[in-house]
């Protein structure tokens, strides 16, 4: 028995870690947890079929977890992982599908996000930004995950420069890669992370994917973070970046980039489409209180704080929803077709 089935979607390792971070600090405040996880799916081409492949994979998820762990109430982390949800549960977010699955690519996906977010006992959004312009009766509570240092700082920093590439699109690596043949001088080394082929380039050097230990520990270890998305949905990698002792260089991405505005504050020479001069910058000219500014900034993210709010806020409303809602909600599942 359960009191809280957490369906994870885990369709990349910061949503695994988040979401794992989220299970244990349910448990420190005294919930049972059941964590399932979505199965990876088959890759395929398009954001439409992908989106409804995690879906489904999450749905069968949560029906074993439903059939084992008889929970009072159900928590979907994304949105995706809650669209062909087998029942009625609280939903937490980064982005929305109408912000990130524009036209084509979120034809079926916006409108039944719609309907989710208005049957939802409960919306856990990572940050206001999150929401965006959604108005919503539903019980909101924004909280997003704790950012914390992975270790001690090190006292000399050997890697010029970072970057997490798993999704190398989206993360904008080519221009992250040309950027640095322009800036690097010799010696300088770009490591990146989360990729296992590279194309080739002097100073370049591919670490592909790490436990997350193991990353972390590169970050404290490197001076700059490198990252240049057009569109960013919260920006966990950089926050960790920062967290650890990296300065964040970044493009001016849309989204709700929770990291972006903390950039701009700690060094708006930093944040600019000319990656090539902010790492220039970062690298010859830091400004020298950056890391006290860090720490100041970021102790908003802190373990105890998200703990505090969680047992003050989104436990009364997670759990007192379950003994008010019915034990199901039956939904009809929705299948993508082709229009013509």
């Amino acid at each position: 028995m359960a009191d809280v089935l957490f369906v994870s979607l885990g369709s990349t390792a910061g949503l695994r870690e988040a979401d794992a971070q989220f299970a244990a600090s349910l448990e420190r405040a005294g919930v049972a947890v059941a964590l399932v996880a979505a199965r990876p799916p088959r890759e395929v081409r398009t954001l439409m079929l992908t989106d409804y492949l995690w879906a489904r994979a999450a749905r069968v998820a949560a029906h074993e977890g439903l059939r084992t762990a008889k929970p009072r109430t159900v928590l979907y982390s994304s949105i995706t992982a809650a669209l062909l949800w087998p029942r009625r549960g609280a939903i937490r977010f980064d982005a929305l599908a109408r912000a990130n699955r524009l036209g084509h690519d979120g034809w079926w996906q916006r409108p039944l996000e719609r309907r989710r977010l208005a049957q939802s006992s409960l919306l856990l959004p990572w940050s206001e930004a999150s929401l965006g312009k959604l108005r919503t009766a539903t019980p909101t509570v924004v909280i997003g995950p704790a950012i914390e240092p992975s270790g001690p700082a090190q006292a000399e920093r050997d890697i010029a420069a970072i970057t997490y590439a798993a999704d190398p699109k989206k993360k904008g690596l080519d221009a992250i890669l040309a950027a640095w043949q322009r800036a690097r001088r010799d010696g300088e080394e770009l490591v990146v992370a989360g990729l296992e082929r590279l194309p080739s380039g002097q100073g370049v050097r591919s670490v592909g994917l790490l436990p997350h230990s193991e990353y972390r520990s590169l970050l404290r270890r490197a001076r700059v973070y490198l990252t240049a998305p057009r569109r960013e949905d919260h920006g966990i990698a950089q926050l960790e970046a920062l967290a650890d002792g990296c300065m964040l260089v970044t493009t001016q991405a849309s989204g709700p980039y929770e990291a972006l505005e903390l950039a701009r504050e700690l060094d708006p020479r930093l944040v600019t489409d000319d990656l090539a001069a902010a790492i220039r910058a970062a690298l010859d000219d830091p400004r020298g209180d950056y890391g006290a500014r860090v720490a100041l900034a970021l102790a908003r993210f802190a373990q105890r704080r998200v703990d505090e709010v969680i047992e003050r806020e989104v436990l009364p409303a997670l759990l007192g929803s379950a003994s008010a809602a019915p034990a199901a909600a039956p939904t009809r599942a929705y299948w993508p077709r082709s229009r013509r």
